[in-house]
């Protein structure tokens, strides 16, 4: 029987899956993993506001800090999705979480074709304050290609301190500084996108809201 068969039995409608890639080092203890636990449940809150949306959307969390990396939630529909209250520590090890990050959306993508399931290209938005502590070069190598072949859209999220010039570097997607700890209306914006993406059909350009919080860094 195939991995997940019960669930695509019950709602056989297509699957908008995204990947919260989320910095939980020591940097972003105090105030910033606050505001960073809040905009998560914003985004569950909204996106449910949404019949089709709800139907869609499948959300993981990776963070990388606390504890080193971790999958802190597997692939999951956004109405069975409990947002997680994330604490923060230790350094920042993002190489290795992009790459646990695009192995997780191969590995969806298989279930998917498995159960006779269509998908929207997969999207992976990762949240950082500083720079990585381990190797990324490869890991950047892996999300350009998968960018170019189309397999997934990647989205750069720096806070205050974060080094913007490597995330340009990580993917052909220009990083976003967020102003202050707007955290919610990102989430809100994700939320809006996801919306917009689940209420579309598979491969068309979709038009995505407007960046009103941050600064996008060219």
């Amino acid at each position: 029987m195939p991995i997940g068969v019960a669930e695509f039995v019950e709602n056989q409608e297509n699957r908008c899956p995204v990947i919260l890639l989320l910095d939980t080092s020591g940097s972003m203890e105090g105030e910033p993993i606050k505001a960073l636990n809040d905009g998560i449940k914003t985004f569950q809150e909204d996106v449910m506001r949404d019949i089709q949306a709800t139907l869609s959307v499948e959300t993981a969390i990776v963070t990388f800090g606390k504890g080193g990396v971790k999958t802190v939630q597997d692939f999951v529909g956004i109405d069975q999705f409990t947002p997680p209250t994330l604490t923060a520590g230790d350094l920042t090890p993002m190489g290795k979480a992009i790459e646990l990050a695009l192995d997780l959306v191969e590995d969806r993508k298989a279930i998917y074709r498995n159960n006779g399931i269509q998908y929207y290209r997969p999207w992976i938005f990762l949240i950082t304050d500083g720079a990585p502590t381990d190797q990324w070069n490869l890991a950047a190598q892996r999300v350009k290609q998968a960018e170019a072949e189309n397999r997934v859209l990647f989205f750069s999220v720096g806070v205050q301190g974060a080094d913007m010039e490597t995330l340009k570097q990580i993917s052909n997607n220009p990083p976003v500084l967020l102003n202050g700890l707007d955290f919610r209306d990102l989430f809100q914006w994700l939320s809006n996108s996801m919306k917009r993406v689940s209420g579309g059909k598979i491969g068309e350009a979709i038009a995505l809201p407007p960046v009103n919080w941050g600064q996008i860094t060219t």
